[in-house]
Formats: structure tokens, sequence, C-alpha cells
């Protein structure tokens, strides 16, 4: 196996709560808990979740939009050198930030009304001195082009077209640097039914064309399924699953994996009925102040007091398979419901 383009190892990213007329931190968010993750050049990723459970806050650490508060992120550059983000010096970081790039969620609040499309998409260039004037006017072109825009739109504003088109825009403007690691935080999640399947196979078409690595971050495990070729499930700020995507969703091995996955809706009505729909008891946890032990017990049917809520016990992610990994204290008891494979 090639060395991975990206390592994440015990990543921490904690927010302050303050309380009071003084504004006294009383507590911390752990937005993200521990979280140790590998990426390799060329693959896609897939990163899953609730909403609330660090999927985003994780993205923009790996892309130094926020700093994390402890742990290491280990990015390969092209030469083959490793660089920990995490203590990059601003001079190096910027360089970086070059070819780790951002696909932001929203296409309608992530694009200045006041900006045309050659603004908008030229704006990295210049930011990072790489063109200006008609050079940059070409390079804005071709983008647009690539992305299935035509160069007369250049000159428009971002009202003037639909979702899927704002999107195309905000793919061209991460990608008018030529990065070699994209993170998709929800590219798609904004967007109709009938304009997401054109946005994926956009971005397979980019991947091939430009030898992309894609971090995919989204709740909808009907499109991290056809796009991806690993996923890891994050709850609660940790990682409980990691595994390749036919192997996760027919063998899931950790009790929240199968709750996500019975929520998949079945396009065939043979398989309306299969299964069952697990439906989790209580909200998320605080992330303040998470549960002791498994973060997970208290929402788990197979959950053993005196031995999953122990202080201190937090399971580490363990393999369980080739490629699988799974952060459950009772992996090898359970046999947990995947999703059976769509008859031919």
């Amino acid at each position: 196996m090639t060395a991975p383009i990206l390592e994440v190892q015990d990543l921490h990213v904690r927010f302050p709560v303050k309380r009071g007329l003084f504004g006294r931190t009383v507590g911390h968010v752990r937005a993200v808990d521990g979280v140790d993750l590998a990426i390799q050049p060329g693959e896609t990723l897939g990163l899953v979740g609730e909403s609330g459970c660090g999927k985003t806050t994780l993205g923009r650490s790996i892309a130094r939009i926020i700093s994390p508060t402890a742990g290491l992120i280990r990015y390969r550059d092209a030469a083959g050198d490793e660089v920990d983000l995490t203590t990059a010096r601003n001079r190096d970081l910027r360089e970086l930030q070059r070819q780790i790039r951002v696909v932001f969620q929203d296409p309608f609040s992530s694009l200045n009304p006041r900006m045309t499309l050659l603004q908008v998409i030229g704006e990295p260039l210049r930011n990072h001195n790489v063109a200006t004037g008609s050079e940059l006017e070409d390079r804005v072109a071709g983008m647009l082009s690539r992305v299935g825009l035509s160069p007369k739109y250049l000159h428009r504003y971002p009202h003037a077209f639909s979702g899927g088109e704002r999107q195309r825009v905000n793919i061209a403007r991460a990608l008018i640097l030529e990065p070699r690691l994209v993170i998709a935080d929800e590219p798609v999640s904004a967007l109709d039914v009938s304009v997401r399947a054109q946005i994926l196979n956009l971005l397979r078409d980019l991947q091939e064309e430009l030898g992309l690595t894609y971090l995919f971050i989204s709740h909808d495990l009907s499109v991290v399924e056809s796009v991806c070729d690993r996923v890891a499930v994050m709850y609660l700020g940790r990682m409980v699953e990691v595994a390749p995507t036919d192997e996760l969703y027919t063998r899931p091995r950790h009790p929240y994996t199968e709750a996500l996955l019975s929520a998949v809706p079945r396009p065939d009505p043979r398989l309306r009925d299969a299964g069952r729909r697990i439906r989790l008891a209580d909200d998320l946890p605080d992330p303040a102040d998470p549960p002791p032990g498994c973060t997970f017990h208290t929402r788990c049917a197979y959950a053993v007091p005196g031995s999953c809520d122990v202080p201190g016990g937090a399971p580490a992610l363990e393999r369980t398979g080739p490629g699988h990994r799974a952060a459950c204290l009772r992996t090898d008891d359970l046999s947990l419901a995947g999703i059976e494979p769509d008859p031919v």
C-alpha cells in the first residue's frame, strides 16, 4: 500500500463554553475528540454521522480553517515530503492550503453576491499570487468549461444561476489552484435530487481527470455508498468504525453504523420491508459533557451496564478484518444487520 496523502493522529478540537458577565470559561465542547484517520492518494473517503457529530469541524481542521487544540495532521506533498499541518508556519501553511481545498455545503450562502464569477473563482489565484490580468481570466474561463459552464458567464453574478450551477462555481473555485486533496463538505445536500447525480458525476470525472483525492463529508449514506471507496463513521467527535464501503454496508461491526444503515431508503420495492428501522433512544448527548465509557452506550440497544459505561473505558478502534476497524467492546459478540445487495 502506498503512503497516505494525509494522516490524522489523536486530533482534538475543543471550543470553550463561556458564561457570566465576564465570560468565564466553564467547560469545553469536544467537537473532535481523539480522531485517527488516514486517506490514501486517489481515493474517496466518506465521512458520515449525525448532524453535530463533528464531521465539518474535522474537515475544516484538516484544511486549517479551524486550528486544532491538540494532535497531528500529517500531509504528504507531491514530492513525498511530510509536513505537520498543526505546527506549520504561516508561510508554509499558505502554500499547503493551495494543495488542500474545500467545497462548501451551501451554494447559495458560500458565494459573494456582489462578485462576478470571474472575481469569485479568480480570487484564490490573486490571493496566492498565481495569476493576474488576462492570464487569470483565461484560467477562470478554462475552469468554467471544465465544470460544465460557459466561459460567457465570466461577468455574471451568482444570483443568475441555479443551485446546481452555483455548486459548479464552488467546485471551480476549489480546483482553480490545482489542489491534490479536496474536502467536499456536504456538496449535494442543498441541491434538488434531480441535480445531485449531475454534481456527483462531475466530481467523479474531475477526480479521474485531475488525479484528486477526496474527503467526502455527508449524512446521506445512499450518496456515500455510490461515490466512496471507504467510509469512516463518526459519533460525538470520535471515530467508531472505518471500513471499505461494500464491507461496511453489508457487514457493519458497530451498533451505531447498524442504526444509520437501517435508515437508508430502499428504491427496490422488493427490499423495502427487509430488515427493520432502528430508532435510537434519546437525543445526541451534549458534546460538552459526553457520557462515560463508550459515548454511544446511552442510545445503544446492546450496551451492558458495568462494562460499556465504565468511566475512562472508551473503546479504541480495533481491527476486525482486512481494512476494517471498529470501536465497540462487544464487536465479537454481536451479529449486526447491514444492507443486502440489490437483487440482479
